[in-house]
């Protein structure tokens, strides 16, 4: 008897260990991921030079009319509906601005719905640079680069073989670079005078009752040597946005520019759309919990010369590859 249950025990413990083998196996499951196009960082780079060539996109001036026919135009033509949201809102200085929020819609008849989001006009004035100080930028990274990548992306997906089973909406925000100078003494500290777009559509957005899964917000996303850290309020409203996003950069290969350390909150356009839309929206930018913005930070220095084709590829196809994930 002892050795018939000794026995038993034997054969017991090694049905155990083989189970366990195999748990532990499919712990170890490699995770398969749907296939994801690839992310042109020349084409993004070409998109923002364009943007750039019809000068600066300060509201009430010829390079912004111009710059806003161009992306109509290039949504079109990727075949997505589009539609502007065109709205009157006034700057710190009692200027009248004429904004248009640009909107495009991938596959507008899913109900599950990614929003992308970029601000396409630039600064009025260079008012961090120490000369030419009240000329405008040009706006390559702050504005031109995260509408350089959304296009790139917009292009993509509307011409790849395999395309997102979700739907996707563009939405290039207006007015969001125009908030007063350091200097300027503003009377009114309850007004914003930044993200006149965002705050306009958050409050009004292109169709009744619309929402979005989630959104994320591209700013200042092109520089050389860009690190994106996590912002306060995607933290704050979207922190499993914000740990998958990371997560899938790092599996791309590209920890070195997504940094899992936090930073303090800004106030971006996401931040409205977050608050008044009640939509969670992180912002992958380039700001420092260190020193903050980069040098170049509404100085002349944001120029072509600043944008770096190795930062557009880490954020394009960390954006792209989410997307396919859904």
């Amino acid at each position: 008897m002892k050795n018939r249950a000794g026995i038993l025990i034997i054969l017991l413990v090694l049905l155990w260990a083989c189970n366990g083998d195999k748990t532990h196996d499919k712990l170890q499951e490699p995770i398969i991921y749907n296939k994801t196009p690839e992310f042109s960082a020349d084409s993004a780079y070409a998109y923002i030079e364009k943007q750039v060539k019809f000068g600066p996109r300060v509201p009430n001036t010829e390079g912004h009319k111009k710059t806003r026919d161009w992306l109509i135009q290039k949504f079109e033509s990727f075949g997505m509906d589009v539609q502007t949201q065109d709205f009157q809102a006034k700057s710190y200085d009692n200027k009248t601005w004429d904004l248009s929020n640009i909107i495009a819609s991938f596959n507008p008849s899913a109900k599950k719905r990614v929003l992308l989001a970029a601000h396409w006009d630039t600064r009025r004035m260079a008012d961090k640079d120490t000369e030419r100080i009240n000329e405008p930028i040009d706006g390559a990274n702050d504005g031109g680069s995260g509408v350089g990548v959304l296009l790139e992306i917009a292009r993509i997906i509307s011409t790849a073989a395999n395309k997102p089973e979700i739907g996707i909406d563009f939405i290039l925000f207006d007015g969001e670079d125009d908030g007063e100078p350091e200097q300027v003494n503003i009377r009114n500290n309850s007004q914003i005078w930044w993200c006149l777009g965002s705050q306009h559509w958050s409050k009004n957005p292109h169709e009744r009752g619309y929402s979005a899964y989630y959104g994320i917000l591209l700013d200042l996303v092109g520089a050389k040597g860009a690190r994106f850290y996590r912002e306060g309020h995607s933290m704050r409203y979207g922190k499993n946005i914000v740990n998958k996003v990371w997560s899938f950069a790092s599996e791309l290969g590209y920890s070195d520019f997504f940094i899992t350390r936090d930073a303090p909150e800004i106030i971006d356009d996401h931040y409205f759309v977050n608050k008044d839309a009640k939509i969670p929206m992180i912002n992958i930018v380039e700001f420092s919990p260190d020193f903050g913005f980069g040098h170049y930070h509404h100085t002349h220095d944001d120029n072509m010369e600043l944008i770096d084709k190795r930062t557009l590829k880490a954020v394009g196809q960390t954006v792209l590859f989410t997307l396919y994930q859904e």
